[in-house]
C-alpha cells in the first residue's frame, strides 16, 4: 500500500503506467488523503474519492485525467468530504441525477396522470409544449436550469407576444410541480419567474363592425369554420367546448345544449337563441359525425380555425379581435340590453366565490330572456349587411 502513495502531481500521474494486459492499480494521494486515481494498462486515469459511507466502503468518481486536472480534483474531493460530513451521499445523489425522467418521459407522465384527467384544455398543452420545449425532451429534469427558462420566457414574449410567454411559463411550472408531487427532489426551475404584467382585455365587436363581420362571414368558404364562429358568438361558449360540441349534448326541444365539463371543472347549461338553433337544425341534417363541427385531425372534431378566422377579419377590415372575443361580445350586448352581472355570470359559465350563491338561485328564463335579446340587438346588424349587400348589387 505505501508504495502506491504519492504526492499527486501532472508529472507524477503521467508517469504512472499498469504492466499486464486487463489490469488496472490504484494510487493515492499525500496531499488529501482520501483521493485516488486509478489506472488501467490503457492508460486511462480516473480521479475517485475513496471514504466509508455509512460504514461501507465507497468509490466516487470524480473525472478523468488529465481532463480534471490534479488541483481541481483535490478540490472536488474536499467538497464531497464535507457533503460527507452533513450527512449526505454523493454517491446517492449521482445515482439519482443518472436515474432522472427525462423532461419528454415527464411531459408524457403530466398529460397522461394529470392534464388529460383534470384539464379540459389538455389538447393546448400538448400543442405548446411541442411547439416551444420540444428541445428539453431528452434531457434530464435536473439539468434545466432557472437561467433558461428566463432566457425562454423573454425570448417567446418578444417573438409571440407576453400572453403566449406567461400561459408558457405556467406550464413549465405546473409540470416540475407535478414532479415535486411525485417524488423528484429537485428545485422548479420556475419558480420565482415573473410574469410579463398582462392589461385586461376588454376587446368586443363594436355596433360599426357588426355588419362588416357578418359579411365577410357570410362570404367565408369554410362552412364548418363558418358555422363555428356564429355558433361562439351566440352562445358566447368557451372555445374549446364549441370545438368539441357533440350532438348528443343538443336538445333541440328545449333549446338547450350541456355542456359536460367547463374550465371550471363543473357542468354548464347553455341556452340556444333562435339563430343558432335554427343553424344547429340545418347542420344536424346534413351530419353524419358524432361532432357538431368536425375536423380531420387527431381529435376528431375542429381543432384551431385560424386561418378561416384571418380570412374573415381581412375581409371585414377588422383588426385586434380574437376569437375569444366573441365571448365577451355576447356578453357586451347583454350589458347594453339591460343584464346585471349575475346573469351575464350565468349565460357565460363564469364562476367566482361572491356569485356561486347567486347562480344556484338562477334559473335559465331569466338568463334565456337576456341572451335573446342580446342577440337579437347583433342579428339585427346582419340583417342590415344583407339589405345593404343587396341593395349594392341592384
Amino acid at each position: 500500500m505505501e508504495e502506491n502513495r504519492l504526492k499527486f502531481t501532472k508529472a507524477a500521474l503521467e508517469g504512472l503506467k499498469v504492466r499486464g494486459k486487463g489490469q488496472r492499480a490504484y494510487f493515492y494521494d499525500t496531499g488529501e488523503p482520501s483521493l485516488t486515481i486509478c489506472v488501467t494498462t490503457a492508460g486511462t486515469k480516473t480521479f475517485y474519492l475513496y471514504k466509508r459511507i455509512d460504514g461501507a466502503p465507497v468509490r466516487l468518481k470524480l473525472g478523468r485525467f488529465p481532463d480534471l486536472s490534479v488541483e481541481n480534483a483535490r478540490k472536488m474531493a474536499a467538497n464531497a468530504k464535507g457533503e460527507i460530513a452533513m450527512g449526505k451521499n454523493p454517491q446517492k445523489a449521482k445515482q439519482a441525477i443518472r436515474d432522472e425522467k427525462t423532461f419528454g418521459d415527464l411531459f408524457e407522465d403530466y398529460l397522461e396522470k394529470h392534464s388529460k384527467v383534470h384539464k379540459s384544455s389538455w389538447a393546448y398543452d400538448e400543442r405548446e409544449v411541442n411547439k416551444f420545449l420540444s428541445h428539453w425532451f431528452k434531457r434530464r429534469i435536473g439539468s434545466i436550469e432557472r437561467s433558461e427558462v428566463e432566457r425562454l420566457h423573454a425570448k417567446i414574449g418578444k417573438e409571440s407576444g407576453i400572453y403566449q410567454a406567461n400561459r408558457l411559463l405556467e406550464r413549465i411550472r405546473s409540470i416540475f410541480n407535478k414532479a415535486i408531487d411525485w417524488g423528484w427532489e429537485g428545485i422548479n426551475p420556475a419558480a420565482g419567474i415573473k410574469k410579463f404584467r398582462e392589461k385586461s382585455r376588454d376587446r368586443f365587436l363594436q355596433p360599426d363592425e357588426l355588419p362588416r363581420f357578418f359579411e365577410a362571414l357570410a362570404a367565408e368558404p369554410n362552412e364548418t369554420a363558418r358555422d363555428f364562429f356564429v355558433i361562439s358568438l351566440l352562445t358566447g361558449a368557451r372555445k374549446s367546448n364549441t370545438l368539441a360540441m357533440r350532438w348528443e349534448e343538443i336538445n333541440f326541444t328545449s333549446a338547450t345544449w350541456r355542456i359536460p365539463k367547463t374550465k371550471n371543472g363543473e357542468p354548464q347549461t347553455v341556452h340556444l337563441p333562435e339563430a343558432a338553433l335554427e343553424l344547429l337544425k340545418e347542420r344536424k341534417l346534413a351530419s353524419l359525425s358524432e361532432w357538431v363541427f368536425p375536423g380531420s385531425g387527431t381529435s376528431g372534431h375542429l381543432a384551431d380555425p385560424k386561418k378561416a378566422w384571418n380570412r374573415i377579419l381581412k375581409e371585414a377590415g377588422i383588426q385586434d379581435l380574437r376569437i375569444h372575443d366573441l365571448r365577451r361580445t355576447l356578453g357586451s350586448y347583454m350589458a347594453a340590453t339591460g343584464a346585471n352581472g349575475y346573469v351575464i355570470g350565468k349565460s357565460l359559465g363564469h364562476k367566482s366565490q361572491q356569485s356561486t350563491a347567486v347562480y344556484a338561485r338562477l334559473n335559465l328564463d331569466p338568463v334565456r330572456e337576456s341572451v335573446n335579446k342580446a342577440t337579437d340587438v347583433m342579428m339585427g346588424f346582419m340583417k342590415k349587411s344583407e339589405e345593404g349587400s343587396d341593395a349594392g348589387k341592384q
